[in-house]
């Protein structure tokens, strides 16, 4: 049977999400049908019921079976996910429907930190040491038996949400139990992975996975240190400033991640640490780039006849999904970075004064607020949304960085406190 013209991507989009622009317009620009399935219903359904859809994003075969019912009458080509969570939603309606993405087993481990620890370890690609714990262990008991330093993390929260790195005993005690606290709020699985700490240059690897192969789209250089005791991120720049044997061999640690898992189809983010020991690979998730970083990340794409254009990351997971040609993929010549806006402290967000200077520094695009008036600021650990973010473009990525820096110092973030 030949595919119609205009093949039907369904797209899985939490209700809060940032992507949601980005992937809309990348589908437009592809002209391809697209179907935004969210776990919530939307008022707008009733009267777009080919456009929007439903799914139990808690339920992975849930879903699958929805998603199986909804493509009887509207085939579906392709799926697509966004976070962790709908990454293992999206490989079982691939499953179910015969489409290319991972298979459920690799999505859930990607998504399960300690599960995805033992089969790295199993596989021997380098990672940290660790074990596993509930939060019903005596922590004091625990700290007694583990090496320092080591970090402590919640094995599904995202966004380096709750991860604390602790240098005694004392530390780990007071890091147990605020993990602790963290996840009852949360309701997440209430275990906590315990980790070697390991030093070394952290860089972030954005990639594509094709019938198991990884081909790297970038690798973010994260110029400021990630050494606790929170791992709340700030900077990323590309092209990466290491050493080309160093690039190498994260790229490879990232394929033999890919391998371990057994990732067949879709892009990948893993965070990678490289010290004088090699590689080590920190987390690998079966999903784009988070938060609006993506629009850091421009492309050089040629089709068939056609002049050479720009185009963005999820255009090239679209075409991915879909099953559409992929030509071959440059990323732009330009260096290019965004910074998350660190959170400037707990209170309650009255003001932001300083954007329209901020984005009057040479090299610097757009500076993106992405909170409100009223909105609460939550630090880390406990906190994991960033007030906003920059992005620029220039020569090299010391330049970038360098206006990525020069427009944050002149933003101001007016708050009170919090009731």
């Amino acid at each position: 049977m030949l595919r119609p013209s205009s093949p039907r991507l369904l797209l899985l989009l939490p209700t809060v999400t940032y992507r949601t622009v980005a992937f809309v317009e990348a589908a437009r620009r592809l002209g391809a049908e697209l179907t935004v399935a969210s776990e919530r219903p939307s008022t707008f359904e009733r009267a777009n019921p080919t456009g929007l859809v439903t799914l139990d994003f808690a339920d992975p075969t849930h879903a699958a079976a929805q998603a199986r019912e909804f493509a009887r009458a509207h085939p579906v080509h392709g799926v697509v996910a966004v976070d962790d969570d709908t990454a293992v939603v999206a490989a079982a309606i691939a499953e179910a429907l015969g489409l290319r993405g991972n298979p459920v087993t690799a999505a859930a481990a990607a998504r399960d930190k300690h599960q995805q620890r033992q089969l790295l370890a199993t596989a021997g690609v380098a990672v940290p040491r660790f074990e596993l714990f509930t939060v019903a262990a005596d922590p004091e008991r625990v700290a007694s038996g583990v090496s320092y330093p080591c970090v402590l993390k919640p094995l599904r929260l995202s966004a380096s949400r709750g991860v604390i790195r602790a240098d005694t005993p004392a530390e780990f005690v007071a890091a147990f139990e605020r993990i602790k606290r963290i996840l009852e709020q949360t309701g997440c699985a209430r275990s906590i992975l315990v980790e070697e700490f390991v030093p070394g240059r952290e860089v972030a690897v954005e990639g594509l996975v094709t019938h198991g192969a990884l081909h790297v789209l970038a690798i973010f250089d994260k110029p400021d240190p990630l050494d606790g005791p929170f791992f709340e991120e700030t900077i990323y720049v590309t092209p990466s400033r290491l050493a080309r044997t160093a690039q190498q061999e994260i790229a490879a640690c990232a394929q033999a991640a890919v391998d371990a898992l057994g990732l067949r189809d879709g892009p990948i983010h893993a965070e990678v640490r490289h010290n004088d020991r090699g590689a080590w690979l920190i987390e690998l998730a079966a999903r784009p780039i988070g938060g609006r970083c993506s629009g850091a990340l421009r492309f050089e794409i040629r089709e068939a006849g056609s002049e050479k254009r720009e185009t963005s990351l999820e255009e090239i997971i679209i075409r991915h999904a879909l099953g559409m040609e992929l030509p071959t993929l440059e990323r732009e010549r330009r260096a290019a970075g965004v910074m998350m806006i660190p959170v400037p402290g707990a209170g309650v967000l009255r003001d932001v004064r300083g954007v329209g200077a901020a984005q009057a520094v040479p090299l610097v695009e757009e500076v993106v607020i992405t909170m409100h008036p009223g909105q609460p600021l939550v630090p880390w650990p406990e906190g994991s949304r960033y007030p906003g973010f920059i992005f620029a473009r220039g020569g090299t990525s010391e330049a970038v960085e360098a206006a990525l820096r020069a427009a944050h110092a002149r933003l101001e973030f007016l708050t009170e406190p919090a009731d």
